[in-house]
């Protein structure tokens, strides 16, 4: 598991700093480009697909560190055998639309891709960006099953330092 958090992490953050390379090369071929920055067109389409990738691939993460946003007034109110119930259900719940939407994706993404669309300035097919769901509630699928199966604790709140006022 710690090799699968270093390479998501790894990925989200090359994404990030690739994402904010080719902004600042954009602006940059702009400013004092002239003719020449339309060359750099692409760099717009580019940033918006490594946004979505950024995004999709985040879900797992998100997940396990109890980032992913929740109504926990009735969780802390329920006594300890009933909350375990349904933090089960929850994680089960949660793992099985995970799965439907991989399904989901993948279907999307294989007609996109049997229609031969191409990105206007990229080039690249299309289907291929439609492939960035798949990951990403698949990864949130492994999550929600390592969840259920007790593997990681992500109901857990990690200790935070108290607040200076």
């Amino acid at each position: 598991m710690n090799y699968l958090r270093m390479a998501e992490r790894t990925a989200l953050v090359t994404l990030f700093l690739t994402m904010s390379g080719l902004f600042f090369l954009s602006v940059l071929t702009r400013e004092i480009g002239g003719t020449f920055a339309s060359k750099f067109a692409w760099i717009e389409e580019a940033v918006r697909f490594m946004n979505i990738f950024l995004v999709f691939l985040g879900l797992g993460l998100a997940l396990e560190r109890g980032k992913h946003v929740g109504i926990d007034t009735l969780r802390g109110r329920l006594p300890d055998a009933l909350l375990k119930v349904l933090l089960k259900v929850i994680d089960a719940c949660g793992f099985l639309f995970s799965l439907y939407m991989v399904w989901l994706g993948y279907g999307l993404a294989s007609f996109v891709l049997g229609t031969g669309q191409t990105s206007p300035t990229l080039g690249l097919p299309t289907g291929y960006f439609y492939l960035a769901p798949v990951a990403g509630f698949a990864l949130l699928a492994l999550r929600y099953a390592l969840s259920f199966l007790g593997v990681i604790d992500r109901h857990s709140k990690p200790d935070q330092p108290e607040l200076e006022q």
